[in-house]
């Protein structure tokens, strides 16, 4: 007899008579329990799972030995590929056509505005009113914060306030030595010179205002520009000798002259050798004997030929 999925016996091939599963055709009957030892376990023949002897049913799926069917399943449990789905069918669409509303005027709009008619002006006339007079002013509290102290004058203000000091003429540097120049009859005897010699007088005084001076005579075309000039002795070179100083003391040195410079006493004979080469320091009261009848003496300036030369030195 076939059984259904759910275990049943049934009489109908198609559908159980009992729950309506449908039966498939492999279904069959259920196998008889495999027969045991005397004594020994029974075999369920639904899972094979052995049992205890003299068992009702099967411990495992819950066979029944003595009427051969598998237990019943739950209706409610079962697949839920035996439950064909049922399709609901979609709702029809209405076949009433929506109704346009028309929105209702507002209540304000259907009402006339009503015309307030304008208020009267008041008769009674305006009151003037007098100004209170403005209270007087608290007289202001001494201030506790002492004055601020004056400004010191800047450094040029100053200058400017300062009492203007005349300012003292500059001191112009004073000629501090001087040479004088004479014609020597004496030494233009003693040179033999053909030169007729010139009428002796005072002599020329010459201030020496550097640190070294050059004697001989002018030569413009030769540029030059003696300071000590002997111009009138034709027998001093050009560039006769130099006189140089430091402040305090006097040397003389001729420059290769066509006659030489001479060096003498101012008492005793006059010279008759002429200076070698080099400086000569002057001592006090020597002479310089130059050209035919030139005599040289370099001494301080008195106080009237500085004077006399003031602006000249420096």
């Amino acid at each position: 007899m076939p059984i259904c999925p759910a275990g049943h016996q049934t009489n109908a091939t198609d559908f159980c008579d009992t729950c309506g599963l449908p039966v498939t055709p492999g279904d069959a009957a259920a196998p008889a329990p495999i027969p045991s030892p005397i004594g020994g376990p029974v075999i369920c023949p639904h899972c094979q799972t052995p049992n205890v002897a003299d068992a009702l049913f099967c411990e495992a799926c819950g066979y029944d030995f003595t009427s051969g069917s598998l237990p019943i399943p739950d209706v409610g449990a079962a697949p839920d590929s035996l439950v064909e789905p049922v399709e609901t069918p979609p709702e029809p669409e209405p076949l009433v056509e929506p109704v346009e509303t028309t929105p209702e005027p507002a209540a304000d709009s259907l009402v006339e505005p009503v015309e307030t008619p304008p208020q009267p002006e008041p008769l009674v006339e305006p009151v003037e009113t007098t100004p209170e007079p403005a209270a007087e002013p608290l007289p202001a509290e001494p201030s506790t914060t002492p004055p601020p102290l004056p400004e010191e004058p800047s450094a040029s203000e100053a200058s400017r306030r300062a009492p203007q000091i005349p300012a003292e003429p500059p001191i112009r540097p004073q000629v501090e030595w001087v040479a004088e120049l004479w014609i020597d009859p004496d030494w233009y005897a003693a040179q033999g010179s053909s030169d007729p010699l010139p009428s002796p007088g005072l002599p020329d005084i010459v201030p020496l205002v550097k640190a070294s001076n050059l004697i001989g005579r002018v030569s413009h075309s030769r540029g030059i520009f003696p300071d000590v000039d002997c111009e009138l002795d034709s027998g001093c070179s050009r560039r006769h000798a130099m006189l140089t100083t430091d402040g305090t003391r006097w040397w003389i040195e001729d420059l290769d002259s066509a006659n030489g410079t001479f060096v003498g006493a101012a008492a005793g004979p006059l010279p008759a050798m002429p200076i070698p080469q080099g400086r000569v320091e002057l001592t006090a009261g020597q002479r310089i004997y130059v050209g035919a009848w030139t005599r040289i003496v370099v001494r301080r300036a008195t106080e009237d030929e500085q004077e006399a030369f003031a602006g000249l030195a420096g």
